[in-house]
C-alpha cells in the first residue's frame, strides 16, 4: 500500500498531486473579460494543442503552471527532467510558425470557436527536432508516429509561457478534471490505474479486475479506468467511437470497485517516455498505483515490423521511476483464455497443458467487417455492436 502524502490543497486520504499542489489555472468568470482584454494576438490550436492546454489548465500537468519554456524544454529532451529537477516524460510546448508572435505577447489560444486559455509569451525559440526526436523517442525515423508528428505537423517555432485558462474545451466524451476524480475515490485506500487507447475486450477487463488483488494493492482498493481519448496512431479507432465502446461497458458492468473516466491525452507511442508521462498524470488524478503491460505504448515500423522499443523497456524505466514519484507499478499479466478453465496466466497454461483459444486483432477486424460472430470470451457483445454501428 503506498503511503499517503499530506497535500496543501487536498485532506481527503488521497496521494498528493505531484510537486504537492494540483495545479488549478481557469480564471474565475469575473475575472474573463478584464483578462482577455490583455490579449493582442489569437493563436488557433491543433486538436493536440487543445488536449495540452486542458491538461495544463486543470493540473493534470501538475507542477507544470504552463507550456514549458527551452530550459524545462532542453532539460526534458535531454533526460526527462524539467530544469527545476522534477521528473517529466515528454515536453509540452506550444508551436507555431507566424513571426509576429513575440516575447511579451499575451496570446488568446483558440479551438474550433472556443476561447480556451490566454498564453503570455516568455520564450520562443527554433527547437532542434531531430534531437528531440532522438532522445524522446529513441529514433529519427518518420516511421514513427511522433517523430512523423514533430517533424510534419508542429510548427518552426516553439512558444513557452504561463497560461490562464478561460473555459475547457467542448468534447463528445466528457473529461473530469483531477480534483473532480479525486472527489469520487475512497479515502486512504490505493487506487490503480488503468491505462489504453483502444476498445476494452475481455482480455483487458480480467487484467484490471485481477490487478485489485495484486500483492503490493490494498484490500479495498479500487481501478481508475482512465482511457485517452485525444489524437493518436493514425490507424487506431477513432475517440469518439471508443468513447461509445466505454459507455456502453460501464453502463452494464456493475462492480463498485470500477470508476471511469476519460483523459484528453494525445499519444505519441513514445514507449518508455510516455509510460512515465502516464504516471505522473496518473498521479495527479489521484493513483497510487499504475498498470503497465509489456510493449506499453510502443509501436511498430510499417515496413520492417520492427518495434521501436524492447518488449519490457517500458515497464522497466516506470518501474525505476516509480518510487520518486512514490507510486507502484504493477505489472500486466499475460493472459490467455483456455477451453478448461478460461482466462488464465500463460505460465499456467503451459504448465497445465490447457487448450490455449487465439484470435489476433487482424483476424477480429475481418469478422467486424464480414459480420461474423464474434467468439464473447474475445470482445463484449455490446462492445462489438458499438464498432459494427459505427
Amino acid at each position: 500500500m503506498v503511503e499517503r502524502q499530506p497535500s496543501s490543497n487536498n485532506s481527503s486520504g488521497l496521494i498528493s498531486p505531484y510537486g504537492g499542489i494540483l495545479v488549478d489555472l481557469m480564471v474565475p468568470p469575473e475575472q474573463k473579460e478584464e483578462v482577455k482584454r490583455s490579449t493582442t494576438k489569437t493563436l488557433e490550436c491543433s486538436d493536440r494543442n487543445a488536449c495540452d492546454v486542458e491538461l495544463l489548465v486543470v493540473g493534470g500537468f501538475s507542477p507544470e503552471r504552463g507550456f514549458m519554456q527551452q530550459s524545462d524544454y532542453d532539460s526534458v529532451v535531454a533526460k526527462n527532467r524539467t530544469a527545476s529537477g522534477y521528473l517529466f516524460g515528454l515536453p509540452v510546448v506550444m508551436d507555431t510558425d507566424r513571426d509576429d508572435i513575440t516575447i511579451g505577447d499575451h496570446v488568446l489560444l483558440t479551438y474550433k470557436g472556443q476561447e480556451l486559455a490566454i498564453l503570455h509569451v516568455e520564450d520562443k525559440w527554433e527547437p532542434d527536432k531531430v534531437v528531440e526526436a532522438q532522445k524522446c523517442y529513441g529514433t529519427t525515423s518518420l516511421e514513427h508516429p511522433a517523430v512523423r508528428m514533430i517533424a510534419t505537423e508542429r510548427k518552426r517555432f516553439y512558444l513557452g509561457g504561463a497560461l490562464k485558462g478561460l473555459e475547457l474545451p467542448k468534447r463528445i466524451f466528457p473529461c473530469k478534471t483531477p480534483a473532480e476524480v479525486r472527489k469520487e475515490l475512497p479515502s486512504g485506500e490505493d487506487v490503480v490505474a488503468f491505462q489504453c487507447r483502444n476498445p476494452i475486450h475481455r482480455a483487458h477487463y480480467e487484467l484490471f479486475s485481477r490487478a485489485l488483488h495484486a500483492s503490493n494493492v490494498s484490500q479495498n482498493a479500487v481501478v481508475l479506468v482512465h482511457p485517452t481519448c485525444g489524437p493518436t496512431q493514425q490507424d487506431d479507432i477513432p475517440g469518439s467511437i471508443r468513447f461509445q465502446t466505454y459507455e456502453r461497458l460501464a453502463s452494464e458492468v456493475n462492480n463498485p470497485r470500477i470508476r471511469w473516466a476519460y483523459l484528453p491525452y494525445a499519444m505519441h507511442m513514445a514507449g518508455p517516455r510516455e509510460a512515465l508521462q502516464h504516471m505522473i498524470i496518473r498521479r495527479n488524478y489521484g493513483c497510487t498505483h499504475f498498470i503497465i503491460g509489456r510493449d506499453m505504448a510502443g509501436c511498430k515500423s510499417s515496413l520492417s515490423g520492427d518495434d521501436f522499443y524492447q518488449p519490457y523497456e517500458a515497464q522497466d524505466f516506470a518501474r525505476e521511476c516509480a518510487p520518486e514519484l512514490t507510486m507502484e507499478t504493477v505489472p500486466s499479466l499475460n493472459l490467455v483464455y483456455t477451453e478448461e478453465e478460461g482466462y488464465v496466466t500463460a505460465e499456467h497454461a503451459e504448465s497445465r497443458g490447457l487448450h490455449v483459444k487465439k484470435l489476433s486483432g487482424t483476424q477480429f477486424r475481418k469478422m467486424l467487417r464480414s459480420g461474423e460472430v464474434i467468439p464473447e470470451w474475445f470482445a463484449f457483445k455490446s462492445v462489438v455492436e458499438v464498432l459494427r454501428s459505427s
